[in-house]
């Protein structure tokens, strides 16, 4: 199982364990993470699954394609290290990741 560390824009903070394989939008859902909406189910094509990611946990993950980064590019929060956590799948290497979630999306 690979830990990871959902921090919500209130401070609040849950980890779960998840298996390897699934998306982090996925894992969020499964474990009533707050701030995680995914309306779109997983699809890329709301944006509702925001999270933020710092430069240590970007560089283990994929970089976004260009479908998400034009997804990320028409909502409200489009700074450094804004991914859309359906597009993120948990590997061993992502063990530990912490990701903040927008205020945007409370």
């Amino acid at each position: 199982m690979v830990k990871i560390t959902y921090l919500s824009s209130k401070g609040e903070e849950q980890t779960v364990d998840v298996a390897p394989g699934i998306s982090v939008m996925e894992a969020a859902i499964s474990n009533g993470v707050d701030e995680i909406d995914a309306d779109c189910g997983g699809n890329c094509y709301c944006g509702t699954c925001r999270v933020y990611l710092a430069e240590t946990w970007r560089e283990r993950v994929p970089p976004p394609d260009d479908f998400e980064t034009d997804m990320i590019d028409s909502t409200e929060d489009t700074g450094a290290g804004v991914r859309l956590s359906c597009q993120i799948r948990v590997t061993k290497e992502i063990d530990g990741m912490v990701v903040h979630t927008p205020p945007t999306q409370r």
